[in-house]
């Protein structure tokens, strides 16, 4: 391999496992990568892993920082590794009557299911495959091994597109009249091989290389090249994997599931992924290679005879054909998960009746089974409720958090496959991954209807709302990256008949066209023509539980930013604990509330703009009251009039026109006015408490309505709601002086005492004049919105053209509109928190931005002090269980 001369290292680069011991466990995930880790930790268990070796991540780190070469003492430790592989095997890698052939897989420290590439079988040649034929007894299986390791490392490697041998084989089958790979004799995949062979000729001008330590170079390069491969590259991207972490290589003697009816392969999981049940789950496929059951190319079989009945297939499970195998793997899982202490993920291959363990791994599941797990290991005495509560993702509890199919809605079924993926969607059909990414950027829904998903399409199962496979397992490429994102997806709906030329599927003489609707059921594998009506989850059982865990670990409070009586019962039946943000605003594009608040902004005296706010002040009070009775005694924070006005004045002619004959007043005046409101920035510009100033009595009629709603509801109930008025955009202390003055008149005036008063910090200036501001403040309120936007300078509506490219250069980790920049808006947010705080040390501090429902933000929110976070209502149960993690980890 190409060395960096100038480098004499001392590194170890390389290290071993197999024969009962190894060099690493599991507490060097980070440097052997999960994959490596885990094969390590196996063989110290005594397992049967079949022997092998790690390149570390720190390699792949290197050949990233010293273009793309390799210390120079690596081979020589390669050449160690491979010594140890062949001690253990008795065979030799490159020698032609008793070769050792090995299998080239990536490993990250965090999964990546099918981003990376693998190479298997290397080390095959025109003459080491007559050995393997010689010492196997079947000249059938060396051949149709050597055809495989041709296509995947020509693909891999040398970059000859896997579709090239494809064509060769069913143009072969074809010719010999085969329906399946499994009837090529040894003589057809002689044949096919020669072809395979002049294919990459062609196709390079070069030979398939026959030197195996050449070959083992090009897929050792291949693997950490593929670190950077587009589809990696987006999936590290959507599942915030740092590219600094790097990938490990392993390097392992292969075993063969493809020597006859006594071998097999598979994936297996120690729980039902999709549910969470305590039963073993997973596929298998007899005579076949690992690559053939994730790849969707042969259908699987079960592997228990449950499975095989509930889901009415034919074909034995392995708990039928290969009994004695079976129930190896069965006292193997209990092992793994005593060991591991959660549910795993297992790749196996039996050859001629032997078991060995390719891969363990914390297996990705859906919320519900995630949830049921935890549930299930925390009650049985597994692991704490903390350890229950730090298992599930709380960005996962979404997946429950939104309605189902109703079942007893009219349903018009097209196709049936596999549930692969619970979850219902509806959307328009797309065919590609492409025009799946595209529709969607356009404000469509989609459905991705594909033969297959390959990681190629990972750009667009992460857009679709639905996934649709003709073929495939329950371990196919679309089922495993669907249940990892929370995508409804069925698979293996055999009976679609997909022509992408045309656009169209059909499927029982039904023909389905791209963009026509249809609902997906991931839970039951049903595709229905149409949309089919939905019902609001059940948020009991195990859900429950764990959000009462959560709520008995969590320090922060969880409120919720709504302003309608129905967004309020939401939040509230979600856990919400009060109000964080009532936008008033919101409140007023009801056509008849806007034609006051239009006569109000018309108005051309301070008596005419009273006249109309008379009017608006018994609508105000009223949608308050609504909102204090159902919150109760909940605290409610209402944030006075924000926007611009001329946001609330019609703009095209014909809209003017109507507009001014509605109240009454000429078109050209209301076009005159509309001219004097615009402004050139108005995110900066005259909004917020310069409204307050301009035109107090806005804020006058608005804390009236507070606070009358308040006594009103409070002698309705006999308990006093808790309001919190809040004056926005501050950006020093004599704004909320003079503003807090004009309320507490109001409040005099009506009688009433019961309230607070604070302010948005959403200014860089307000953040550090806290310490002044907070003079005059009950509380603050982190508006991280405008905050973010007036700390970068920075339009959210703007920025989204042009941020990917800032995440994609590595100039920022995250979209700061997402998940808080900790480093300058975190700055200012602990300089307001250190000096308002300091002025006034019983000053309550929430966040009220977006960032009020982001895991992440929710932690620093944690670490900083802050009193609660507030998020949209379907981000309370989120919000609430990210603040039970942030509270455990603080505890740490």
């Amino acid at each position: 391999m190409q060395r960096d001369k100038g480098f004499q290292s001392m590194n170890q680069w390389v290290y071993k496992f197999g024969g009962g011991s190894s060099e690493g466990d599991t507490s060097m995930k980070n440097l052997l990568g999960g994959k490596g880790a885990n094969l390590a930790e196996m063989a110290s268990l005594g397992l049967p892993v079949p022997p092998g070796f790690t390149l570390t991540t720190d390699v792949c780190t290197w050949y990233y920082d010293h273009d793309e070469t390799y210390p120079d003492d690596m081979n020589d430790q390669i050449e160690t590794g491979l010594s140890h592989i062949e001690a253990l095997t008795g065979k030799t890698f490159g020698d032609p009557t008793n070769p050792l052939l090995v299998s080239v897989r990536s490993g990250a420290r965090a999964s990546m299911p099918g981003m990376m590439d693998t190479v298997l079988n290397l080390g095959l040649n025109d003459e080491t495959v007559a050995g393997l034929a010689e010492l196997s007894g079947d000249r059938r299986f060396a051949l149709d091994s050597y055809r495989r390791f041709i296509t995947m490392y020509s693909d891999v490697v040398m970059g000859v597109h896997h579709h090239t041998f494809e064509d060769i084989l069913e143009d072969a089958k074809l010719d010999a009249g085969y329906r399946n790979d499994t009837e090529m004799t040894a003589d057809d995949w002689a044949g096919v091989i020669e072809q395979y062979k002049a294919a990459v000729r062609d196709a390079l001008g070069r030979d398939f290389p026959q030197d195996a330590r050449e070959q083992l170079q090009g897929a050792v390069d291949a693997v950490f090249g593929s670190w950077m491969n587009e589809r990696a590259v987006v999936y590290r991207r959507l599942n915030d994997i740092p590219a600094a972490w790097g990938t490990a290589v392993n390097v392992q003697a292969m075993v063969f599931g493809n020597m006859g009816d006594t071998s097999a392969t598979g994936v297996a999981f120690t729980r039902d992924p999709s549910t969470g049940e305590n039963r073993y789950y997973g596929e298998f496929l007899i005579n076949a290679q690992g690559e053939d059951v994730v790849a969707g190319i042969r259908t699987p079989q079960t592997l228990t005879r449950e499975s095989r009945l509930s889901m009415g297939e034919d074909a034995p499970s392995m708990e039928e054909a290969l009994p004695e195998v079976y129930q190896q793997l069965a006292d193997v899982f209990v092992r793994l998960e005593a060991h591991y202490r959660d549910m795993q993920d297992i790749e196996f291959t039996v050859e001629r009746g032997k078991l060995w363990m390719l891969q363990t791994r914390t297996g990705k599941r859906t919320a519900r089974a995630a949830l049921k797990i935890a549930v299930d290991m925390a009650e049985d005495g597994s692991i704490s409720t903390d350890e229950a509560l730090m298992r599930v993702d709380p960005l996962s509890l979404d997946q429950l958090l939104h309605p189902t199919l109703d079942p007893d809605a009219s349903r018009d079924i097209i196709a049936s496959g596999l549930p692969a993926s619970p979850g219902a969607a509806i959307g328009e059909v797309v065919f590609t991954s492409d025009d799946a990414e595209a529709m969607v950027r356009a404000g469509h829904k989609v459905i991705l209807v594909r033969v297959e998903t390959s990681p190629e399409d990972i750009h667009g199962m992460h857009a679709a709302e639905a996934i649709v496979t003709a073929r495939g397992g329950m371990t196919s490429h679309a089922a495993v990256v669907a249940r990892g994102m929370g995508t409804p997806c069925v698979s293996g709906a055999g009976d679609i008949k997909i022509d992408y030329a045309a656009g169209q599927f059909t499927c029982a003489g039904r023909t389905i066209k791209q963009g026509d609707i249809v609902t997906v059921d991931g839970a039951t594998g049903q595709v229905f023509a149409g949309e089919v009506s939905m019902i609001q989850p059940e948020l009991s059982g195990d859900f429950a539980k764990v959000m009462g865990w959560a709520d008995a670990a969590r320090t922060l409070q969880v409120r919720t930013n709504a302003e309608t009586p129905l967004d309020v019962e939401t939040a509230k039946g979600f856990g919400a604990e009060g109000i964080g943000l009532c936008r008033t605003e919101h409140m007023f594009f009801e056509a008849d509330r806007l034609a006051h608040f239009r006569e109000m902004i018309l108005a051309d005296s301070e008596e005419a703009r009273r006249e109309a706010l008379a009017k608006i002040l018994p609508v105000q009070r009223d949608d308050f009251a609504a909102i204090f009775r159902v919150m109760e005694d909940r605290p409610c924070t209402i944030r006075l009039l924000d926007p611009p006005l001329h946001e609330f004045l019609p703009h095209a002619e014909a809209d003017i026109a109507a507009v001014a004959e509605s109240i009454g007043v000429p078109a050209s005046e209301l076009m005159s006015r509309a001219r004097e409101l615009e402004e050139t920035n108005p995110m900066l510009g005259h909004r917020g408490c310069r409204l307050g100033i301009s035109y107090p009595e806005i804020y006058e009629m608005q804390a009236r309505a507070i606070l009358e709603a308040q006594a009103l509801v409070a002698k309705e109930t006999g308990t006093t709601p808790v309001a919190e008025i809040m004056i926005p955009l501050v950006s020093g202390e004599i704004e909320l002086r003079l503003l807090r003055e004009r309320i507490d008149a109001v409040a005099r005036d009506i009688g009433v005492s019961d309230y607070t008063v604070g302010t948005m910090i959403e200014l860089p200036r307000a953040a550090l004049r806290a310490g002044a501001i907070a003079e005059f403040a009950d509380f603050f309120s982190f508006g991280t919105n405008d905050l973010t936007q007036t700390t970068f300078g920075l339009s959210r509506d703007d920025a989204g053209k042009f941020l990917p490219d800032y995440v994609r250069a590595g100039i920022m980790d995250k979209d700061p509109f997402v998940t808080l920049d900790q480093d300058g808006v975190g700055d200012l947010i602990q300089i307001a928190t250190e000096r308002g705080r300091g002025r006034k040390s019983g000053l309550k501090l929430g966040i009220c931005g977006e960032h009020g429902g982001d895991p992440a933000s929710i932690d620093f929110c944690q670490r900083t002090g802050l009193d609660y976070v507030s998020c949209s209502p379907y981000r309370v149960p989120i919000a609430r269980l990210a603040a039970a993690q942030a509270a455990i980890r603080a505890k740490r």
